[in-house]
This record gives structure tokens, sequence and C-alpha cells, in this order.
């Protein structure tokens, strides 16, 4: 086996908007696997989908049933199978206080990243038993889970119960060969990060090399990871690679936390 297995593959990467997410349409297309992009806004999955060789937009929202019905019936005619399955969708944070949170926000946090993940698992749950060795999911969380910023704290109860549904869904589908892992990011450098460092920098009269030394300050190697280093983690575990692998998260953060 070559470079990490994934030629041939098909991956299905829910949660397919810009930043991480078109890094990850690139990575695993560079790899020769075939891709399926998944996003609410079919015109924007499409324009992806163009840049990426042999990618497949499906339009879908996985906060409903029947859009995720769809989206497996759509994959396992076209496929047959699901090799890798990357949970990428995320809902922004309030940047508010708990106890100046609406309920509704933190409901909706769950919803997406939380039910969101475990609804795209269940629903391709059965594409996935049929890939050969078994399918790999990768949940894209966040290091959220290991801190409490005072700004972020109904996006740590989306990010939490995530990680909590894909360590139950580990134990429950390992017998089917389905591995459910979670990579676990902080900042991630990419031009997202950088624009909204440029507008933080604006509004405070600082500069983005002071907010981002800022931002790295406490990570042992002094500096963020990359779109790219992030991707890696989970390229590597949607891969035949990480075939003994499951429960199981992995922190890319350039060693700003240790466990």
């Amino acid at each position: 086996m070559t470079g990490l297995g994934l030629d041939g593959r098909v991956v299905v990467i829910a949660g397919a908007g810009p930043a991480l997410g078109a890094t990850l349409a690139r990575r695993f297309a560079e790899e020769s696997a075939t891709v399926v992009l998944v996003a609410r806004n079919a015109e924007r999955l499409e324009a992806m989908a163009a840049e990426v060789p042999g990618a497949v937009a499906v339009a879908a929202d996985i906060t409903d049933e029947e859009s995720i019905a769809a989206l497996a019936a759509t994959v396992r005619e076209r496929f047959g199978r699901v090799d890798a399955l990357i949970n990428n969708a995320f809902t922004y944070p309030s940047m508010q206080r708990l106890v100046k949170t609406d309920p509704a926000h933190v409901l909706e946090s769950v919803n997406l990243m939380a039910l969101g993940a475990m609804r795209t698992v269940l629903g391709l749950r059965e594409a996935l038993a049929a890939a050969d060795g078994g399918g790999a999911v990768v949940n894209v969380n966040s290091m959220v889970i290991r801190h409490s910023d005072l700004r972020y704290g109904g996006y740590k109860a989306g990010k939490t119960a995530q990680l909590a549904l894909a360590q139950s869904l580990a134990t429950e589908l390992g017998p089917e060969g389905i591995r459910i892992n979670s990579v676990v990011p902080g900042w991630i450098w990419g031009d997202t990060l950088k624009a909204y460092f440029e507008y933080r920098a604006s509004t405070k009269g600082g500069t983005v090399e002071e907010d981002y030394a800022e931002a790295a300050k406490n990570s042992d190697l002094r500096r963020l990871p990359t779109e790219d280093e992030v991707a890696s983690a989970v390229l590597f575990l949607a891969s035949p690679r990480a075939s003994g692998i499951t429960g199981q998260t992995l922190d890319v953060n350039c060693g700003e936390f240790h466990v």
C-alpha cells in the first residue's frame, strides 16, 4: 500500500464549506479518492466541486432527517458504499457568556454539530458497513472541549455533545467494522482566520502579527496549526493506516494542550 491507501475510496465530506472543508476536499482528491461534497448551499457546493477533480456535489441539510435519507439514497445508488465520512459542519459561537446566550442558540449548536454528525453516521451506516474492512468516520471537533473560555459556552455544549455521541457510536457500531474518531484543532491558520485577525486588528488598533502571537503564545511550537496540518490528521484517521484506531481524539494544536 502506497501513500495513505485512499486511492479509489469514496469520501463524503459533510459541511464542505470554505477554509478547512475546501482543504479537505483538495487533499482527499490529491490522494485519488472520490470526494462527495455535502452542504446546504447548492450553488456554492457546485462551485467548489468544479475546483476538485472528480468531486460530486450533493446538497443536503444534516439537521433534516428526510434530507439525510435522500443523501444516503444518492450515495448508495451511485457508489454502493462510503469508505470515509468526514463531519465538518459547524455553527458560529455566540461569543457571549452562557448567562447572556439565548438557549435557542445552544440548542442550534447541539442540533447541528452533535445531532447532525450522528444523523449522517446513522444515515450512511449501511454504506459505511459496506466498505471493504469497514468505513471510517472522522468528526472535526474543537479545542473548546479543553477549556472554559467565557465566549464559547454554547459552542462548547455542541462540540462536547458531539464527542460524547462519537465515542458511544464507536462502541455501538464497532462490531460492524465502522471506526469513529475525532480531530480536535484550536485556531486553524489560513485565509479565513487571517481575515478575522485583520478585522480585529482594524477595530482595536493592533496588528495581525500581534493577534497571531497572542493566539499562539501558549503553544509549545509558538505557532498555530495550518489547515493542511489539520487536514493531514483527518486524512490519516480516515485512511486504512488507522485501521486499528477508533473512539479516540487526536489534538492538533501545536502543543497548546497536553492530554
